[in-house]
């Protein structure tokens, strides 16, 4: 049994207007309210694309990153092997690698006290990711040239990359670019 009530206030409402209301305002939250699952999952969908673009990219950089490493620490090399020569009339060397064995994707200790660097006031803080070394350059005697090397091995996959410097030329990379 439906009650009516009529008051002259316009304002107030009979009890089945009120329930009338009631409904079409859950129609009309219910339609314009939340996501469905559709919209939700291509939100998923298009985040999941973007960290499959997004992380392979993220560690390439962070490997590249750590060779500049390897490229600094050349160049302290080379300066180090031109302040011998001003004072010596030839290149210190050879210097054995240290460190031993080839750092992988952690850090090595890089111990002063162990190693012949110190001749050419070459002292890296800390730890490195990769080992060095100081031969002669092929064809040339130390008191011409030098040749150090730079060696490591930052994605564990047991194929090293090599970087060696001389008095003359630029950084160069004895490996495909791909290998960290």
């Amino acid at each position: 049994m439906n009650c009516v009530i009529i008051h002259s206030n316009k304002h107030s409402l009979t009890r089945a207007d009120r329930k009338g209301s009631v409904i079409n305002l859950k129609k009309t939250f219910k339609d314009t309210l939340g996501f469905t699952l559709i919209e939700l999952m291509i939100v998923v969908a298009i985040i999941g694309i973007l960290a499959a673009i997004a992380i392979p990219n993220f560690l390439t950089f962070r490997l590249k990153a750590k060779i500049s490493e390897a490229k600094s620490n050349l160049g302290s090399i080379r300066i180090g092997e031109e302040a011998y020569n001003t004072e010596c009339d030839m290149y210190y060397g050879p210097i054995g690698q240290y460190p031993s064995s080839a750092p992988g994707a952690t850090k090595e200790p890089w111990f002063v006290t162990e190693t012949q660097f110190s001749a050419i006031a070459f002292e890296p803080i800390g730890a490195v990711y990769f080992r060095y070394s100081v031969a002669q350059n092929p064809g040339d005697a130390f008191s011409v040239n030098f040749r150090a090397h730079a060696y490591g091995d930052l994605d564990s996959d047991t194929v090293l990359s090599h970087f060696w410097i001389n008095k003359v030329s630029e950084i160069t990379q004895d490996t495909p670019k791909n290998v960290y």
